[in-house]
């Protein structure tokens, strides 16, 4: 399954760190950035996870919510949260529903081996529930500038 533009955002309710639950519906009337990462503490994803905390000023300013989501356990998310001074919510999708939901999941290759795994992607969701940006197969450098320019647009 893949969600678009346009499309109603699949509702999610996951365990963060610190012992909480995010879900969208908790959520309705904000923006939110949902952030989808493969694995905590890496280096594409400690880069972009930096990047998104250096912005949430920003965000903050524009009442966006920013949730990274890995399948990561919550203790993970708690450890890397700390080590990189994180401030927003890491939502923990040991199961994989959630990147089911979205499309995320999916298959991919490494030196010739093909293996499952999340794509990195991005979901611009308005304070309706419906996604206005999508962004997949995200290269890091500049992605939080973009998704913040979007976000100012809405």
């Amino acid at each position: 399954m893949s969600v678009g533009v346009g499309d109603k955002a699949p509702d999610f309710q996951m365990a963060t760190d610190g012992g909480g639950e995010v879900s969208l519906k908790a959520l309705k009337g904000r923006n939110v950035v949902l952030y989808f990462y493969p694995k905590d503490d890496t280096p594409g994803c400690t880069k972009e996870a930096c990047g998104f905390q250096e912005a949430l000023p920003d965000f903050s300013r524009i009442d966006a919510e920013i949730i990274g989501v890995s399948k990561d356990s919550v203790a993970r998310h708690k450890n890397f949260k700390s080590k990189y001074g994180l401030e927003f919510r890491l939502a923990s999708d040991e199961d994989g529903g959630v990147c089911e939901s979205y499309g995320v999941w999916t298959e991919k290759k490494n030196y010739g081996r093909s293996y499952m795994g999340i794509e990195r992607s991005t979901f611009l969701i308005d304070g309706k529930g419906v996604i206005r940006n999508v962004w997949r197969k995200v290269k890091v450098d500049g992605h939080v500038d973009e998704v913040l320019q979007a976000a100012k647009a809405l």
